[in-house]
């Protein structure tokens, strides 16, 4: 697909891979918006990318959804591309008595959020020429690991949904892409893998963003990207692997 002139919606734009794709695709000459919960953080973002245009929203509210919706009609119909990226992750062991503290959440940002807001944007996709929803999972959708394992759970859940939507969108003018990071050195669940030993077989975000937008332009569906290549060829079979035996 031709990577500029379109009009993005990058939910949780402000940091890691968001902010990172939402550089690269200003830098493309799109017009990019990026939305999220905190107005200081959206600063950041456009003192640091300029061009992009930032809205709050938190994607979990229906209130906020159906303003974020009406704001893109009245001042962005021609949408034409909804990266849903916005995630969190939380440590969870279920021999402790905090193993389920913000579950809600987590369900809500990684899995709810992105299903509702592609229910209240389809129609104003569906009018472009041409449109594309990319859905941002993991490779441990494919082999989960086992201390997140809420995250992994959501993002294979939202990678199953991936491929019922294309299916059924298969006849429109809309494009369903699923995204597939490996780890990426990221602040994701509170920076702790970032500063763990696993750091160093993470990609920064910057990489991932520009192997991941390449395969994209190319008009893949699947956009497969570093280790997520081999979680998504073995799956459990590797889940030993990951998890230390």
């Amino acid at each position: 697909m031709k990577l500029t002139d379109n009009t993005i919606l990058i939910t949780g734009g402000a940091s890691g891979i968001g902010l990172a794709l939402a550089k690269q695709l200003s830098e493309r000459k799109n017009r990019v918006i990026i939305c999220g919960r905190s107005r200081e953080a959206l600063d950041r973002a456009q003192a640091a990318v300029p061009a992009l245009i930032t809205r709050v929203c938190d994607v979990t509210d229906l209130d906020n959804r159906d303003s974020l919706s009406g704001w893109l009609e009245n001042n962005h119909p021609d949408l034409n591309m909804l990266i849903n990226n916005a995630g969190v992750q939380y440590v969870r062991h279920f021999d402790d008595d905090q193993a389920v503290a913000d579950l809600d959440q987590e369900i809500a940002i990684n899995l709810a959020a992105p299903i509702q807001l592609i229910g209240e944007l389809l129609p104003m996709l569906k009018r472009q020429p041409s449109a594309v929803i990319v859905n941002v999972t993991s490779g441990l959708a494919f082999t989960p690991k086992a201390d997140i394992p809420v995250y992994c759970a959501t993002k294979a859940a939202l990678h199953s949904f991936t491929l019922s939507l294309r299916h059924q969108l298969k006849a429109t003018g809309v494009r369903v892409v699923e995204m597939v990071p490996p780890m990426v050195d990221t602040n994701l669940g509170g920076g702790v893998r970032a500063a763990s030993a696993e750091r160093q077989y993470m990609m920064s975000p910057e990489e991932f963003a520009t192997d991941a937008l390449a395969q994209l332009e190319n008009d893949q569906h699947e956009l497969l990207v570093g280790t997520a290549v081999h979680t998504r060829k073995h799956g459990e079979a590797m889940f030993e692997r990951l998890n230390g035996g």
